[in-house]
């Protein structure tokens, strides 16, 4: 079975997460960050992208043996959430961010039934308040939603109550502590400089650049 870091190692090999203290990243929110992960890039490597179908298939048997559909969170995470309703011979829906437009004006796209148990898959956790709106679409259309799995969560207290709030669990294949073990064993960051990432993932929004 393998680990957060095993999963942590294969991101920083492909380039999916890159972390840079002294030229930090600047995410949609506005929020400074010393860490960028782009997961989407793991759809370009085969062997990656296997060991990620792979492990999201065992999370959700371990988890939620009981799942009927699969849900993927557009737009990142349909892809990952397809490959593990198709190894599990599940069927896939996915959630739109906001109802279509035009045609049927559909948010939720694919076949769900009221009361059918789902797990919903996400490729990256910040906050969770959009990964959230998701499962809120899916509860308000009937079904049971029974937990998140997802790729790669930044751990940040603000997700973990936003979570707990919504009564849902989350499970994800790696995570920001094992990251930083592994940025560390591989000389991309300092001793010293891990003080200055804890600080960052327990309060990313007032999160000051060092000087």
């Amino acid at each position: 079975m393998s680990t957060p870091k095993h999963f942590a190692e294969k991101l920083l090999q492909i380039k999916a997460l890159q972390l840079n203290l002294q030229k930090p990243y600047t995410w949609a929110s506005g929020w400074h960050s010393p860490v960028y992960c782009d997961n989407r890039k793991v759809l370009s490597y085969p062997y990656v992208r296997d060991f990620v179908k792979s492990e999201l298939a065992n999370m959700i048997l371990e988890h939620y043996p009981d799942a009927e559909v699969i849900a993927g969170v557009a737009t990142a995470g349909i892809p990952h959430g397809v490959m593990a309703a198709d190894l599990l011979k599940l069927p896939f829906i996915y959630v739109r961010s906001k109802p279509k437009e035009h045609g049927m004006g559909n948010q939720i796209e694919g076949v769900l039934e009221k009361g059918q148990k789902v797990v919903v898959i996400e490729d990256l956790i910040s906050t969770g308040k959009s990964s959230l709106q998701v499962v809120d679409v899916l509860r308000a259309e009937g079904a049971e939603v029974l937990g998140m799995c997802g790729l790669f969560t930044y751990g940040f207290p603000v997700a973990a109550q936003a979570f707990e709030k919504a009564g849902l669990s989350l499970h994800t294949i790696s995570d920001y502590m094992a990251l930083m073990e592994v940025a560390e064993e591989q000389q991309i960051i300092k001793s010293e400089d891990k003080d200055v990432l804890a600080k960052w993932r327990e309060d990313p929004a007032n999160w000051q650049i060092p000087a």
